[in-house]
């Protein structure tokens, strides 16, 4: 329990592990059993975290004037209670909005970072769809809301080749389908806490090595963006998967698997068949082998 609001986390532990502890923070959507389709390709190499932060997946409601911050500083609490001094931070999508505030305000507790599908500023379409889709989940009509955050999290089909967009997106339509009253009422609390309190503060980020990486048709946080995010972190390095959008995780589990793994474990992330070219987008010397 963290300021009164009970939370849950997993743990598959490794007891020969190759590098520091993986935490995963998912999507808004996500809860902590998303990433047991990964466990194949990251387990054998460290212990896997991930959490239900207070607010989501199976945990107390949270009102939204409890910030970023809080959500920051539960992750810290997390750690201290299981007793996990480092790990490599893993965050996708909103998980990298929590992991970016938590890295930022607890700088000793992170090895590494990897941000996938982010961004440093609520994207333009998400802000502009948020008025809409609280509407929608509030007078119940549940399939016109899972209609609209189909298409805000998936590219349009016209933008370029995207591994298993049909089924990824016949997978998000049942998953919004079938929500529970609990996770609508959460869902719409966790669109007024990122409208209210934003999603970036300019606070020093650890000069540990950090990779920035999205779907090369990612149109809800862009490659641009993506790019912007990695400019704000000393020696990040950045790259876009191929064949991907902003579910680059999901369309392509193994590939993205690979790539946490391989950055993890300090190999190179250079020439990989299924990523475009690795750039450095903030001047300096990297802190990450390429």
């Amino acid at each position: 329990m963290f300021g009164g609001f009970r939370y849950t986390c997993r743990i598959v532990r490794q007891s020969a592990p190759r590098t520091a502890p993986l935490l995963l923070l998912g999507g808004s959507s996500q809860n902590r059993y998303s990433w047991q389709s990964h466990e194949k390709w990251l387990a054998p190499l460290c212990t896997l975290i991930t959490v239900d932060l207070p607010g989501y997946g199976s945990s107390d409601f949270l009102p939204a004037h409890y910030d970023i911050d809080f959500l920051g500083d539960a992750v810290q609490h997390m750690l201290t209670e299981i007793g996990v001094p480092e790990v490599n931070l893993f965050g996708g999508c909103f998980g990298e909005v929590v992991g970016l505030r938590f890295a930022q305000r607890h700088p000793e507790s992170v090895r590494r970072i990897i941000f996938a599908a982010a961004a440093n500023r609520l994207p333009e379409l998400y802000s502009e769809a948020v008025p809409r889709l609280t509407r929608t989940l509030e007078r119940g009509d549940i399939e016109g809301a899972a209609d609209g955050l189909v298409r805000l999290f998936m590219s349009n089909p016209g933008a370029g080749k995207v591994r298993r967009h049909t089924a990824v997106a016949r997978l998000l339509q049942r998953q919004f389908m079938n929500q529970t009253p609990d996770d609508i009422r959460k869902a719409v609390e966790h669109n007024i806490r990122l409208v209210t309190h934003g999603c970036y503060e300019p606070l020093p980020v650890p000069r540990v090595p950090a990779l920035v990486f999205t779907g090369e048709y990612d149109t809800l946080c862009t490659p641009e963006m993506g790019r912007e995010l990695a400019a704000t972190m000393p020696g990040a390095l950045f790259t876009t998967v191929k064949e991907a959008d902003h579910l680059v995780t999901v369309e392509r589990r193994e590939e993205s698997a690979d790539l946490i793994a391989r950055f993890c474990t300090d190999r190179s992330v250079e020439g990989l068949p299924y990523c475009t070219e690795v750039g450095v987008p903030c001047p300096g010397r990297p802190l990450a082998q390429v």
